[in-house]
């Protein structure tokens, strides 16, 4: 989002809608988590995400859309849990003589982040793509039917994400 103020109508639209719709979506997440502290972090990320729609006042179906974007970001947070989960039970695979320091795990738990805040750059649909192969280990026509695509465009959506990871670990 910009640092810019938003425009009085928007900042009204977005007034409302959170006070239309941001109970009962708190109220879905507690049903569906049972964390009440995840749900209340889901429903104000769902809300923060909203404010970069520059049509709130034309948005007809807000509950779909707000349910679409918190399903997302519960994708995006069980994924990257399930990475850093695999990641730690690998490090603790390891040998000790072979173990990284205490340093070098600090330099690969922010190399990680790096990566995972750009791949949240991506379209979501290629986000989705990489994500699939990368750590579902799906093949590219397997992808494509998942997500109703051609493996073209899987292939597009794959040098994206790893351009997108490169840029990441050289800044």
């Amino acid at each position: 989002m910009s640092s810019s103020p938003m425009p009085a109508a928007d900042a009204a639209a977005a007034a409302a809608l959170f006070t239309a719709h941001q109970p009962w979506l708190l109220e879905r997440l507690r049903k569906r988590l049972r964390d009440v502290a995840e749900a209340e972090d889901v429903s104000s990320e769902t809300f923060l995400r909203v404010m970069g729609y520059k049509r709130l006042h034309a948005m007809h179906e807000p509950r779909a859309y707000l349910t679409t974007i918190a399903k997302n970001i519960l994708t995006e947070t069980w994924r990257r849990r399930d990475l850093e989960r695999a990641w730690i039970d690998a490090l603790a695979a390891l040998p000790q003589d072979l173990a990284p320091s205490p340093e070098e795990r600090a330099v690969l738990r922010e190399s990680l982040q790096a990566i995972a805040d750009a791949l949240e750059s991506l379209p979501a649909k290629a986000r989705t793509a990489f994500l699939l192969s990368q750590l579902d280990g799906l093949t590219y026509a397997e992808i494509a039917l998942r997500i109703d695509m051609s493996e073209r465009m899987v292939r597009r959506y794959m040098a994206d994400g790893l351009r997108c990871c490169m840029r990441a670990l050289q800044s």
